[in-house]
């Protein structure tokens, strides 16, 4: 990475005692802002530290020296510094008069989105999150450097504090090519990004700091025209944005919708729930949770409506280490698993009949039943508390309230007798999803039998040692993981989940490699998306005979049914609807 900080010029405003000790400083280089309140100890911060320029307190006439050295401050209190990108912000008394400075250090950084470039080239929205001086400005402005220089787009930079693009009339050249329209009060920045579009022809708007809901609703006029937008806005994540009712439009925007009983039985939920309102205005998020780490959510969407089911997202964390080589570790939850603390809050909550089936999230967790003491409420607070139990499942549920029973009133866990069927695929699916089953060779001390239906048609002896031991048979087709899954389930009366388990989904996998994780998004892609929706049939890319096994097995999970066609190398699936 290539770093201009221009650092001198900031240093030249500041008192002359304050600016030697800072010359002379040996973390000259990595400092942040230079804070001075009149009556205190002037203060230098750097990344991890602060500390103490003076034991003499900064008087009013230092305050107002700096004053002069730097351009006019505008309606947000701001000023710079012509031909840099540092910016003054200034504290006012109630009558109006300056009395504090904190004086910000920008640093134009090339080579800051190597970990996000591919992103950027696909020309969809990108919105960057994260919290005050983790870096967002720095980001956008070398992605509006890119855009214009590399991949000569048309690129249009709305500077609200100059911040992006420096102070002064001349742009920084850390903007490349890029043009910056400024804003002459903050309140009117919805109004120009509407007007660089209609004057300006753009194919890119860059935007910093979507801070109100005019601005957000100019940001979803500006990407409906087909505009690519770059833009940030402060919260550490997405959840941040959904419970912010000013902000929430940029990832779509929520609503309470009211289910039919029979949708609301299926899903395992209460009637009212929460839903995405529209298609989110930015397509792709990135959360800056440090410099050197960002985690990536390639579809806005799909995280919104995971996050409203009470599921986990599961974005990308990508990093850059000292060398500059990006590490992109895929976050997936049919890779990995569920958390320890989630694990345990499964291993407390066996008697799942109770609380109306599984939630398809995979955690075994329901919404509580509505008391029948409790107020109505309605409106906003309604929805508020609708919003709250979305994320916090988990914590609303009384596990003291939970039996452990089984279905015929047994003692959990079930003892369960396999006759051919997979001892592995058993195990695995019992150890995954956490069921309460113990498997047992001594059928005197079953409480079931599952057993594969052609065996059970072939083996009268069998059925008599459980008639007269009145252990129940249960039976399934094959010996395979979506039928031996609904077999345990149906032994246990538990309902199926949503579509979409991401455990089940994580007992498909076989090596867990890139090809079969793709694989799998790609037929979960299209059941959700076409097959069930339209009622289409959907042909996928070709793949290998172990991955296509994988494949439909997966379209067996959604109860639909898929054939292979084609020679191989180029032998693929075909999935059919229901």
């Amino acid at each position: 990475m290539t770093i201009t900080d221009d650092l001198q010029k900031l240093l030249d405003i500041l008192p002359q005692d304050l600016r030697q000790e800072l010359e002379n400083h040996p973390k000259r280089d990595y400092l942040v802002e230079v804070v001075l309140d009149l009556g205190r100890r002037p203060e230098a911060r750097f990344p991890h530290a602060a500390e103490y320029l003076s034991e003499t307190p900064v008087t009013q006439a230092q305050i107002d020296d700096c004053i002069q050295r730097v351009g006019t401050f505008g309606g947000d209190n701001r000023a710079g510094i012509e031909q840099t990108l540092h910016r003054i912000s200034a504290i006012r008394n109630r009558t109006g008069k300056i009395i504090g400075l904190t004086c910000r250090v920008g640093r134009a950084v090339f080579g800051t989105i190597g970990m996000i470039r591919d992103l950027v080239e696909t020309g969809k929205s990108i919105l960057m999150l994260g919290r005050p001086g983790v870096g967002k400005t720095t980001a956008l402005r070398e992605i509006a450097r890119v855009l214009a220089d590399d991949l000569n787009k048309r690129v249009v930079i709305i500077d609200t504090s100059n911040e992006i693009a420096g102070d002064g009339d001349i742009a920084h050249p850390a903007i490349g090519r890029a043009r910056r329209m400024q804003v002459a009060k903050p309140e009117l920045q919805h109004q120009v990004m509407i007007e660089a579009v209609e004057n300006h022809m753009p194919e890119v708007i860059v935007i910093d700091e979507i801070g109100t809901e005019l601005e957000a609703l100019a940001a979803r006029t500006i990407a409906e025209r087909g505009v690519q937008l770059v833009g940030t806005a402060h919260g550490n994540q997405i959840e941040n944005l959904i419970k912010n009712p000013t902000l929430s439009d940029l990832v779509g925007g929520i609503q309470a919708v009211t289910l039919g009983d029979d949708e609301a039985r299926r899903r395992g939920s209460q009637k009212t729930v929460l839903e995405r309102k529209a298609p989110p205005t930015f397509e792709i998020a990135v959360e800056m949770m440090e410099r050197q780490r960002w985690v990536v959510h390639e579809s806005v969407a799909d995280t919104v409506d995971t996050l409203l089911r009470g599921r986990q997202a599961n974005p990308q964390t990508r990093s850059v280490d000292e060398n500059g080589k990006v590490a992109i570790t895929r976050q997936l939850s049919v890779v990995q698993g569920r958390g320890g603390n989630l694990a345990s809050e499964e291993e407390s909550f066996p008697a799942v009949k109770q609380v109306n089936g599984w939630r398809g999230s995979g955690q075994m967790v329901a919404l509580p039943p509505l008391s029948l003491e409790r107020e109505r409420v309605t409106g906003r607070s309604e929805f508020d508390r609708l919003l709250d139990e979305s994320f916090n499942y988990s914590e609303s549920i009384d596990f003291s309230q939970t039996k452990s029973a089984g279905p015929n009133g047994e003692d959990l866990p079930l003892h369960i007798y396999p006759y051919g069927v997979s001892r592995h695929q058993l195990e695995q699916v019992i150890s995954v999803l956490t069921l309460p089953v113990v498997l047992t060779k001594d059928i005197d001390s079953a409480d079931a039998i599952l057993a594969l239906r052609s065996h059970v048609k072939n083996h009268a002896k069998l059925r008599q040692m459980a008639k007269a031991r009145h252990v129940p048979i249960h039976v399934i087709k094959s010996s395979t993981i979506p039928q031996i899954t609904r077999g345990l389930r149906r032994l246990l009366n538990i309902e199926d989940p949503e579509i979409g388990d991401d455990r089940e989904l994580q007992l498909l996998l076989h090596s867990g490699s890139d090809d079969e994780i793709d694989a799998l998004e790609e037929a979960r892609l299209a059941v959700e998306q076409i097959v069930i929706p339209k009622g289409q049939p959907v042909e996928l890319l070709p793949r290998s005979p172990q991955v296509r096994k994988i494949q439909h097995e997966l379209v067996e999970h959604y109860r639909l049914k898929s054939h292979s066609f084609g020679e191989e190398p180029n032998r693929r699936l075909r999935i059919y609807p229901a």
